[in-house]
């Protein structure tokens, strides 16, 4: 088939390999100037099961909304705030409870653990490496954060995943440089779980994507989709149409407004997230791996030569004007747990990046339900965790293969 994929980020780029790979011709569009240059740009790099859980609170919505107004809550509101953002809010906070959370955790958790598996198999074949190092730590800073933690914990276990309780002592022995005087009541040990340089990724997998066939052309948007033929492509500034057999849209953000014309409204926006990069002047004051601080859900981890501070969910405002408290946070996390980790003099990189997402914290995967177009899109802080796995559901069902894990409740089906 021929085949046309809207968007470069790690979505797009691993969708692109493993739809060349089954012998497709590929053809993938993107606005930006190279692969992963948007929500994929400067993530934590956290990979595996442990750190992925829905954004959706397992509270009610009273308990919730209390909690939004309060800033605890997982996702922040940020001014200005446009309808379409008040909708998101008003939607996410409609019928959250427990039930609902543990689903959805399960469903996320089931795809990031294929995920792993296949990025592990790709990884093999590729000729070049990228930055990455194996084992995560969930560090609880009180005895509330040990109890908040515990269904999660449950529920690693349920899906055979290693996860270990371990005591404040043997949290230090396996991150030698955590700062001794910030008070540790322990630490959840994810031996399975990784850190990887999602960008240095997508750029080997974009050139073994191309090694099979595939065609990138960057700095070129896409107008519209023809609401007649999905399948046909208006380019901005092109006035002849592209056509193809099908077209998988994995283009972040502007995912609705394409969608939108074909009577297909997705409840997607930009959830902002936020990451501080800086240079390692000594190694052995740096995490050896990662570290999520599980009462501020900020993530620190080591990539190659740099120590990287992501976190927040924060859906409102521009993508121009960072949030001054965000960043404050990540900057005091940091020097909370590796106070001589980064050189914060200068070359400090600064993130804001869009991260897609829905509701209810799942991403939207396969068929739209009109001819030719697919969907592989609204992954929001997960995307790396979950982009392999989600490339090889698409190709499967593309192909006409039954997908190899169970994908209920990842498709449109669940918004109807």
């Amino acid at each position: 088939m021929n085949i046309a994929i809207l968007g470069a980020g790690i979505i797009g780029v691993t969708t692109a390999y493993e739809l060349a790979a089954d012998g497709h011709q590929v053809t993938v569009f993107e606005r930006h100037a190279s692969v992963a240059e948007g929500a994929s740009f400067a993530t934590a790099g956290l990979l595996g099961v442990g750190g992925i859980v829905p954004w959706a609170s397992p509270h009610g919505p009273l308990r919730t909304l209390a909690r939004l107004l309060a800033g605890q809550a997982p996702v922040r509101v940020a001014r200005p705030l446009t309808a379409a953002d008040l909708a998101w809010v008003r939607r996410w906070l409609r019928g959250r409870d427990a039930a609902a959370h543990a689903v959805h955790r399960a469903r996320l958790q089931r795809l990031a653990a294929y995920s792993r598996q296949r990025l592990h198999e790709v990884a093999g074949r590729m000729a070049y490496d990228f930055d990455r190092s194996s084992g995560v730590l969930v560090l609880l800073r009180g005895e509330r954060e040990r109890q908040l933690a515990q269904p999660g914990v449950a529920a690693l276990r349920e899906l055979g995943v290693a996860c270990r309780e371990i005591e404040a002592d043997e949290a230090r022995r396996i991150e030698p440089a955590l700062n001794p005087h910030t008070p540790l009541a322990g630490a959840l040990h994810l031996p399975q779980d990784e850190v990887g340089n999602c960008r240095q990724f997508a750029v080997i997998l974009r050139d073994a994507a191309e090694g099979l066939g595939a065609r990138f052309m960057f700095g070129t948007a896409v107008a519209a989709l023809d609401p007649a033929r999905p399948a046909t492509l208006h380019l901005a500034g092109d006035p002849a149409p592209r056509h193809f057999d099908a077209v998988v849209l994995c283009a972040g953000a502007p995912s609705a407004a394409l969608l939108a014309p074909l009577g297909l409204r997705l409840p997607l926006r930009p959830v902002y997230g936020y990451s501080i990069s800086a240079h390692i002047p000594e190694p052995l004051h740096a995490p050896v791996s990662g570290v999520v601080d599980e009462r501020l859900r900020v993530a620190i981890t080591r990539l190659g030569q740099r120590v990287r501070v992501a976190g927040a969910a924060e859906i409102g405002g521009r993508p121009d004007a960072p949030n001054p408290h965000a960043l404050q946070t990540l900057y005091q996390t940091l020097a909370d747990w590796f106070p001589a980790a980064g050189r914060l003099s200068s070359g400090v990189q600064v993130w804001k990046g869009a991260r897609p997402a829905l509701p209810d914290g799942l991403p939207m995967i396969g068929a739209s339900g009109l001819p030719g177009l697919w969907l592989n899109l609204g992954h929001g802080d997960g995307g790396w965790a979950l982009a392999c796995g989600s490339a090889c559901v698409v190709a499967d069902l593309i192909a006409g293969r039954a997908a190899e894990i169970d994908t209920d409740g990842l498709g449109p089906a669940r918004l109807r």
